[in-house]
């Protein structure tokens, strides 16, 4: 939800903080209409046991596609590198004009980032995509 947000996080959150969200312009909240769809890398072996300290590469490489943004959950800056620091390590969220070109755009971002042990599902929006396509 994050990335299709257009309206100032930081603003809502100083205005829930302050009680002023009635203040806001309407709508006080705008979402971009586009579709989102975001996959979990993990540390294989989650949620049972696995193993952590890999150093992550090419998480720039892969928020330079378009409408990418990649999200940290499990991780850590060590010696400055980003390694693995827990089971679901990120959240690798694209935009598309449907779900379907949404769900290519973060598998392809999901293959330039690297790490010893990454895990991620190969069906996340799958069930939704077969869903729209027999019933529209």
């Amino acid at each position: 939800m994050l990335l299709r947000l257009k309206t100032d996080l930081l603003s809502l959150l100083n205005a829930t903080a302050e009680a002023t969200l009635e203040n806001l312009a309407d709508p006080a909240i705008e979402f971009d209409e586009r579709a989102a769809v975001c996959v979990v890398l993990a540390s294989a072996g989650y949620p049972g046991d696995y193993q952590k300290g890999f150093a992550i590469e090419g998480i720039e490489e892969a928020e330079k596609n378009e409408d990418v943004k990649v999200f940290h959950a499990g991780t850590k800056l060590e010696h400055g590198k980003v390694i693995t620091a827990g089971g679901r390590v990120l959240g690798v969220t694209a935009l598309g004009k449907d779900i379907a070109e949404a769900q290519a755009k973060a598998y392809n971002a999901c293959e330039i980032i690297t790490f010893n042990n990454k895990y991620f599902r190969k069906d996340i929006a799958s069930k939704a995509i077969n869903w729209l396509r027999k019933n529209t």
